[in-house]
């Protein structure tokens, strides 16, 4: 039996070069498939004699895998850095259409090769079960018939972000890209808060049309491939794809019913006081996001070098060992930090398989949401940082519910040293006080896009209308019920479209309530013993994929556990920390 689990040891994170190749050569790059082909023939091919020639089969085999990972990130980044580029959609279009087709059959004859192999038994059970687990989730849900489906969402997936990333608005005789005006929402000016978001509103409502037929467009295709796989819809499919074996459908209902129960009431109240607070008769949903004391919007750097500067200082105050990531990443340029007209929206940290290095991508705009934003992604690269050296591909990739857990947290357990963007007291307590206003507030929003998800493929053939009314009844029951929406009727139906999780990766979303749920028990215990509480962080994130989610949080010092019980206490545990600011 073979022993071959993870390093311990921290991966460095100081080194800029990629480990030497042991199977591609290392002049190799992706240029076209003819010159990919032979290799998979070659493992498709090889003779396997033994435990260990089946184990270095699979060290070649995720090789390859992280060099063709690696080459797709590039393409993706690049575009979605500049979406006016035609070069550049065509490079990323060229991976989906011409070699992603062309891998999946080999990728599946090699899955098949690995589980009917007599030397499997061979390799360590303990080291190996994720793995095996999902190689053969893998076979039993492959269809070769969804192999064109998937070129075809893929193609549809980019028109998404081509038509969200030309968005723009003129305010004030300033062209400017949508993150940008909804700055606008925090002014003490009503006034200008109002027209920045009717602008945006506005804005949005001028696709909303051709966003809509995109978006039937894709439950169409993304239904046929469940059907084609034996599913009755592709909310069971995604289950399957996702290797989701912790939790059902039936849990997620479960988790909504408690959002709705604990928190959504503790999000009235805030509002209530927030009405009350800005003496106003009604509450309007331009009012959410401005200061209750008519304090000017927090503006915590002023470029995108004096946001990476200052997180790296957080970091390294944590720990040198996270400064030291973002040091990395800025010395190799793996950083786009500033919205611009023609960027992809949203913010990403795009894992680099092969250099182990990763790109954090965003739209910053001088705002504290980016400065949430970039430690969130700060907290992903410092979990790439930590896997880099695990042996297989898959090791690297763990589910959502343990990713986010590393992005989440990390926004938490960094507060202390916020005073780097926040020097004066009143504005790091507003700041700190803001963010745990928003933890609470991810919980309703979560539950609103999942349980809508669950709805809308369950019910395929739905009409634009019947989706219209299925969200509007769904962002009804978990958000904003004390905010009048008079005159806006136009505006919320289409609220969803701007939730790009929808249209690029369905289903990925629920896990940002679990995390949440978890980067708050990770944050608690970081209260009670800092140096613990980072440890047990960084060991757990670590591990990668190489243990089951619930193992993982284990190792955390916390429970993946999302019962109304622990909902109550973990929110009741941030209420009362607002309370001390």
């Amino acid at each position: 039996m073979m022993n071959t689990a993870p390093e311990t040891a921290l991966a460095s994170a100081t080194d800029t070069q990629r480990p030497p190749r042991q199977y591609l050569p290392e002049s190799f790059s992706v240029t076209d498939w003819e010159s990919l082909e032979p290799y998979f023939i070659e493992l498709r091919d090889r003779q396997i004699g033994s435990a260990q020639e089946l184990e270095r089969w699979l060290l070649d085999r995720s090789e390859l895998e992280s060099v063709l990972s690696e080459d797709l990130a590039w393409r993706y980044i690049r575009m979605t850095c500049d979406t006016q580029d035609q070069e550049r959609a065509d490079s990323f279009q060229y991976f989906v259409s011409e070699i992603e087709p062309n891998v999946a059959p080999y990728d599946h004859a090699l899955n098949e090769k690995m589980m009917e192999s007599e030397f499997l038994g061979g390799l360590d059970p303990q080291r190996y079960r994720i793995f095996v687990r999902s190689v053969r989730q893998a076979l039993e849900i492959y269809r070769p018939e969804n192999i064109p489906l998937k070129t075809e969402i893929s193609t549809k997936q980019q028109q998404y972000a081509a038509t969200v990333g030309a968005m723009t608005v003129t305010l004030d005789g300033e062209e400017m890209t949508l993150p940008r005006a909804s700055d606008r929402l925090k002014s003490p000016d009503r006034a200008v808060r109002e027209q920045a978001y009717r602008a945006v509103q506005q804005r949005r409502l001028q696709d909303s049309q051709p966003l809509d037929q995109l978006f039937t467009d894709l439950v169409t295709l993304r239904h046929q491939m469940a059907r084609n796989a034996d599913f009755p819809n592709f909310r069971d499919y995604m289950f399957a794809a996702l290797g989701r074996f912790d939790y059902t459908a039936e849990d997620c209902f479960a988790f909504h019913r408690a959002i709705r129960e604990t928190v959504v009431p503790l999000i009235d109240d805030i509002d209530l006081e927030r009405r009350q607070d800005l003496e106003l008769a009604e509450l309007r949903p331009w009012d959410l996001d401005v200061d209750v004391t008519g304090k000017a919007p927090l503006r915590p750097f002023e470029t995108g070098e004096e946001l990476l500067e200052k997180t790296i200082t957080v970091f390294q105050r944590l720990d040198p060992y996270l400064g030291d990531c973002l040091k990395t990443m800025r010395q190799m340029g793996h950083l786009d930090l500033e919205s611009r007209k023609g960027k992809a929206p949203g913010g990403y940290n795009y894992p680099l398989d092969e250099t182990g290095v990763p790109f954090i991508f965003m739209n910053a705009t001088s705002s504290l949401r980016d400065v949430i934003t970039m430690l969130h992604e700060g907290g992903h690269a410092v979990h790439s940082f930590l896997t880099r050296s695990l042996p297989l591909s898959a090791d690297k990739h763990p589910p959502s519910e343990v990713a986010e857990l590393a992005s989440m947290s990390m926004e938490l357990i960094s507060m202390d040293q916020w005073d780097l963007f926040f020097p004066d007291a009143d504005e790091l307590r507003r700041a700190k006080k803001t963010h745990l206003e928003s933890v609470l507030e991810t919980f309703p929003w979560v539950a609103t896009i999942d349980k809508f998800q669950h709805w809308i493929y369950e019910n395929p053939e739905h009409s634009e209308a019947e989706r219209h009314a299925q969200w509007t009844k769904t962002f009804d029951e978990f958000n904003q019920r004390t905010v009048s929406w008079k005159g806006l009727e136009d505006y919320k139906p289409y609220l969803w479209q701007k939730q790009l999780h929808l249209y690029e990766v369905p289903f990925y979303y629920i896990e940002y309530a679990m995390a949440q749920l978890g980067a708050i028990a990770v944050w608690r215990n970081f209260r009670q013993n800092p140096q613990q509480g980072l440890e047990a962080y960084k060991r757990a994130l670590a591990l990668g994929y190489t243990a089951p989610i619930g193992e993982i949080y284990a190792a955390a010092g916390i429970r993946f556990d999302f019962s109304t019980e622990y909902l109550r206490t973990l929110a009741d545990f941030v209420r009362e920390e607002m309370a001390k600011l």
